[in-house]
């Protein structure tokens, strides 16, 4: 079933969401109603019981360019108005991407073809995992037109490249292409543009067969670990292990497991 947004289009493919920019005709750079619409599909994703894996995608020739630069030189947009006025536009406006995505409890995957630059590579980093064609490109070129990563970028490049490795990207601006992405760690597998789909679509259904109390609460451990010293997170984890181990999902993949058998993970 497919939904339509103004430049956001969804469908859910079994249990995988796929979720697509559809602004080509601008390299989908955001638009004020994507700044809206995502975090919007990115919440009901999340409380969703049917979705289990999110494929952030986009129509056209590339990913994302990130901010409109012709609604930068008109200050229209998000771009527009007073110093108070721009900072609260983006506390309530793209800052509210993140803010979803780290609240999301399902892995995210970005496919990535063509250039994703400044908030739009910073999209990319906001994801679990990354599949890039091997013809996309990155960049983050705020420093370029006198801005800083407002979407909060910065925080996710950090913990996908590592500070230096970071700090090169956003002081220089340079364009890096998909095998360089992938040896600094922005992106973890590139395949050939003819393949991107077929092979995310495949992982995707992978991850979303697997038991899916595990993987979501899996995916909370990965967050809470960034930020928690050692024993705040083992305490945690030892209640994720406690409901999962008296899950129906975990008594069904160990039967799985010991009979050799594919197990279905369908919840009511």
């Amino acid at each position: 079933m497919k939904t339509a947004h103004e430049h956001i289009e969804t469908e859910l493919d079994g249990h995988v969401l796929w979720v697509w920019l559809n602004r080509p005709e601008a390299s989908n750079a955001y638009s004020d109603s994507m700044v809206v619409d995502l975090p919007s599909v990115i919440e009901a994703a999340n409380r969703d019981s049917q979705v289990r894996v999110i494929v952030l995608a986009a129509r056209g020739k590339n990913f994302c360019a990130g901010g409109d630069v012709k609604a930068m030189k008109d200050h229209t947009g998000m771009f527009a108005g007073e110093a108070n006025e721009l900072r609260e536009r983006y506390m309530f406006g793209i800052q509210q991407i993140p803010l979803a995505l780290s609240r999301l409890s399902k892995p995210v995957i970005a496919m990535v073809q063509g250039a994703a630059v400044g908030a739009g590579c910073d999209l990319v980093a906001m994801c679990d995992l990354r599949v890039a064609s091997t013809e996309a490109s990155f960049a983050e070129t705020f420093a370029k037109v006198g801005l800083v990563p407002g979407d909060g970028g910065a925080w996710f490049l950090i913990r996908a490249v590592g500070h230096s490795k970071a700090s090169e990207m956003f002081f220089t601006g340079k364009t890096y292409k998909a095998s360089e992405a992938q040896q600094m760690g922005l992106i973890h597998e590139t395949v050939s543009s003819d393949q991107l789909i077929s092979h995310t679509k495949k992982l995707a259904e992978q991850l979303a067969s697997l038991p899916p109390i595990a993987l979501q609460l899996t995916k909370k451990s990965i967050q809470h670990a960034y930020e928690s010293p050692l024993n705040l997170h083992l305490d945690l984890v030892a209640s994720f292990q406690a409901i999962t181990q008296r899950s129906s999902d975990h008594h069904k993949a160990v039967e799985g497991l010991l009979s050799k058998k594919t197990m279905s993970f369908d919840h009511k």
